[in-house]
């Protein structure tokens, strides 16, 4: 049996604005399990990135509970949160958000050189070793207005997972990349989740949600359809390509 690793509790999450108050999460139920590649999906404006951000202590939710490892984390202080999204959680975006004046090396490395628990020789041996399993040995020294899309959100890849996160999130990662980097970024998170990195990421991608073990649906802030699936296997895309196609759209996609 599987063991949760993320669970939440009642999670509401609503904004203000003149006076009116919009409800984008209500009252959500839902449990993610160690070593899974969670995909969440639904409508544009459905409430997605909004749980993924209170899920993952990026935003305060307004009602309910978030436990990490059992420790409800919707209760901490910023400081201790802080430090949870620093050394426990990773994070991927559609934007890279990398460092301009920073080389591809310096971006991966900081983000470890604040983890007081490892020293700066381990820290740059680690991340040589991940640029280099991303495909970047050659351009680490680079500036990221120097390489490609592709190439920098495969940096951020790297970044994400500098200080050994159990838990990543990523929303959105593939959405401003072309097919061949998608398929990269993918293949990357697939052997990153086969190793054992537990995934939570958020996208509108159909190739990316074959890559799951399991496809979480989001409508009107609610999780209204939980999918479990096999380990993938890029011989049997098309045939996963049929059953989670046809599942999206029983659920209205």
């Amino acid at each position: 049996m599987k063991k949760a690793i993320l669970s939440a509790k009642g999670l509401c999450k609503s904004f203000a604005h003149n006076g009116v108050q919009t409800h984008v999460i209500t009252n959500v139920d839902v449990e993610f399990y160690e070593g899974d590649f969670t995909i969440v999906m639904g409508a544009s404006g459905s409430g997605k990135s909004t749980m993924l951000y209170s899920l993952s202590g990026m935003d305060r939710p307004t009602g309910g509970e978030v436990f990490y490892k059992g420790e409800n984390i919707a209760s901490m202080s910023e400081k201790k949160l802080a430090e949870l999204r620093h050394q426990d959680f990773g994070f991927i975006f559609q934007q890279m958000h990398l460092i301009s004046n920073l080389t591809l090396f310096e971006n991966v490395a900081v983000p470890g050189y604040l983890n007081k628990e490892k020293s700066t020789a381990d820290v740059k041996k680690r991340a040589e070793m991940l640029l280099k399993r991303m495909g970047l040995g050659e351009v680490m020294t680079h500036l990221p207005s120097q390489v490609s899309g592709g190439q920098q959100q495969r940096c951020a890849i790297a970044r994400s997972i500098i200080n050994e996160p159990g838990l990543l999130f990523a929303d959105e990662p593939t959405g401003a990349l072309n097919r061949k980097n998608t398929t990269e970024v993918l293949d990357l998170l697939t052997d990153l989740n086969r190793e054992g990195q537990s995934i939570i990421m958020v996208t509108h991608d159909m190739r990316a949600a074959l890559r799951a073990s399991r496809v979480v649906y989001i409508e009107d802030g609610k999780v209204v359809g939980d999918l479990k699936l096999s380990e993938y296997l890029p011989e049997e895309e098309s045939k996963r390509e049929k059953q989670v196609s046809s599942w999206l759209n029983s659920m209205g996609w």
